[in-house]
């Protein structure tokens, strides 16, 4: 090489290096996604003089470029422009996957002319791990601007680029995914303690915002025949109306959604044959079914005047909030109808305690190795007492039962705010003194003068046949192993009295043959004509007895036990009692 060359190659050589540098030291310094553009394209413009800049990102799904970033565009080509692959200089390079320049775009068959003073264009493919997320497209109006050392300039530090570009957009993501998550949470706590359904339409229209900034949006509830959606609260750009058409079940979106349980999200409502033409501003609509215990009760509607603003993310977000919002909505219609049915207690007591049995679970869940068997027995027409059970993953299954301190309509109220709050945390799928914890900080919240609950949580594993038990307060639970029955030594202090509170859990093994009896203080404190107590003992006598019987004949015979010991005396305290039988 002539010394002319060398000197030459060198100071180039050092160009290239530089621009390498600068372009990593902005890769390197922010994980902002419009910042990373914004000085990707500053960098580039110090080194190639570029007029008209772009950065189009590939969507996966409809396999198109769409421009994220520009500079010297016209007005309105960022939002408008989709480029196929193989289409254009810049669909061209990402399909072959290799820098396309053309010193004459004129000459260029399949050109998209997205700019009418361009002479002459380069683009770069960024690819990142073999895969092409997109590319860089620089413009010049004069012919052949472009060099061969332009192009190798820009490929140099393209998938440096494009690493950048993924690192920033999953920060974003799991950014996103975080806030959305603390803002549910939120959420969720908010409009659990709300039970008053006006309030509760008003504040879930207000959550909902502060996830999606939408411009529509409805609330509509089935009637009571299930055939017809009734809008409940409308709000159109922030304003409050009324709305009285109903829809059948089936029909357009919202009754598409009720009748098939499905959520249904619409980039154009010009292009589905379902919509209804109410609202000539809609563009695209966004349709959740509200579903408690698996039925749908109503759908959550949001409506926007751009085509495609809704995003899958959208509707995952919307439908996780649903199923809150429903069980926030049944236990406000529980508490009004609880209310309205104290005025006229001595009238329909019987009602408010079918009300209140209904929201215990129908039937006891089926598991692969255990037997499950519950009863409760309410001291007055209304009972403090509940259990409940949730489905793990994992092959777990939970068991809760709990006491509301006090009788009748107060404790029943309590008892039916404490359902929902359980409900709603099972959902986390938490371990048993976990559940104690947030269930003790929920009822806090909430605080409600005299009144705390007791409660048991266990979870059994079908797969190492054992069961994790928490207790804040109930008596402990009775453990039979080997015809002989112990207690399980787990204490805690009941939920909804101290903050600092803290709770212990412990795993108990076991062997088919065994079996696990939780129950309420109104057992053990069951009293006789001659003032004595059933008490523990009596109860450990009855399990070991019928130890050898199904589940449901130990919970029944519990039973019959306490009601012949207690005849001539009235109930002194709800009674519950719940029994798990390792089968096998």
């Amino acid at each position: 090489m002539s010394p002319t060359a060398q000197s030459s190659a060198e100071p180039r050589a050092d160009r290239f290096q530089q621009f390498v540098v600068e372009v990593a030291d902005v890769i390197n310094t922010t994980l902002d996604l419009d910042t990373l553009l914004t000085r990707v394209a500053e960098v580039i413009r110090r080194f190639i003089d570029y007029e008209i800049f772009a950065i189009l990102l590939l969507n996966d799904k409809t396999q198109e470029l769409r421009m994220r970033f520009e500079i010297g565009h016209q007005p309105g080509v960022k939002e408008r422009l989709r480029v196929k692959l193989g289409e254009g200089i810049t669909g061209t390079a990402v399909q072959h996957r290799e820098a396309v320049m053309s010193s004459d775009v004129s000459q260029v068959p399949n050109y998209i002319n997205a700019h009418p003073d361009v002479r002459s264009e380069l683009a770069v493919p960024m690819i990142v791990k073999n895969r092409v997320i997109g590319v860089l497209d620089i413009q010049s109006t004069h012919l052949g601007y472009f060099t061969e050392e332009h192009a190798r300039m820009l490929s140099l530090v393209a998938s440096r680029i494009a690493s950048g570009i993924e690192n920033a957009r999953l920060y974003t993501r799991v950014s996103r995914q975080a806030r959305t998550l603390e803002v549910l949470n939120e959420i969720s706590r908010e409009l659990t303690s709300i039970l008053n359904i006006d309030e509760l339409f008003k504040r879930t229209a207000e959550a909902l915002n502060r996830l999606i900034d939408y411009q529509m949006f409805s609330i509509l509830l089935l009637d009571a025949g299930g055939t017809i959606l009734q809008h409940r609260f409308s709000l159109r750009f922030k304003q409050s109306i009324q709305l009285k058409h109903d829809i059948p079940l089936g029909r357009g979106l919202v009754g598409y959604a009720a009748q098939t349980g499905e959520p249904v999200l619409v980039p154009d409502v010009a292009k589905d044959p379902r919509y209804i033409a109410v609202n000539p501003e809609t563009k695209s609509e966004l349709c959740v079914p509200l579903k408690y215990k698996e039925k749908v009760i109503g759908v959550l509607d949001l409506e926007h005047t751009r085509r495609g603003y809704f995003t899958e993310d959208h509707m995952r977000t919307i439908t996780t909030l649903a199923a809150q919002i429903a069980i926030s909505l049944e236990n406000a219609r529980l508490y009004q109808r609880i209310a309205k049915e104290e005025q006229r207690l001595e009238r329909d007591l019987a009602m408010a305690r079918e009300i209140q049995l209904r929201l215990l679970p129908e039937s006891c869940p089926t598991i692969s190795n255990a037997q499950i068997a519950a009863k409760f027995v309410p001291a007055r027409e209304l009972g403090g007492d509940m259990y409940d059970f949730a489905r793990y993953a994992g092959r777990r299954t939970a068991t809760a039962i709990g006491d509301v301190s006090g009788k009748g309509a107060p404790a029943a109220l309590y008892a039916a705010l404490a359902g929902g709050l359980l409900r709603t945390h099972a959902a986390l799928e938490l371990s048993p003194a976990q559940m104690l914890a947030a269930m003790n900080s929920s009822l806090l919240d909430r605080p409600v003068e005299a009144q705390y609950l007791s409660l048991i949580y266990a979870l059994w594993d079908e797969r190492s046949n054992s069961m994790l038990v928490a207790n804040s307060g109930l008596p402990r639970p009775i453990f039979c192993h080997g015809g002989k029955t112990e207690v399980v030594e787990v204490r805690g202090l009941p939920l909804g009295l101290f903050r600092e509170a803290t709770y212990d859990e412990v795993r108990v093994p076991a062997a088919v043959g065994d079996l696990f009896v939780f129950m309420s203080d109104g057992i053990i404190d069951a009293g006789s004509e001659a003032a004595d107590t059933f008490g523990r003992r009596r109860v450990e006598q009855v399990i070991v007895a019928h130890q050898e019987r199904s589940a449901d004949d130990i919970v029944t015979a519990i039973f019959t036990a306490v009601n012949e010991f207690s005849r001539g005396t009235e109930p002194f305290d709800d009674q519950t009692v719940v029994v798990v039988k390792v089968t096998g």
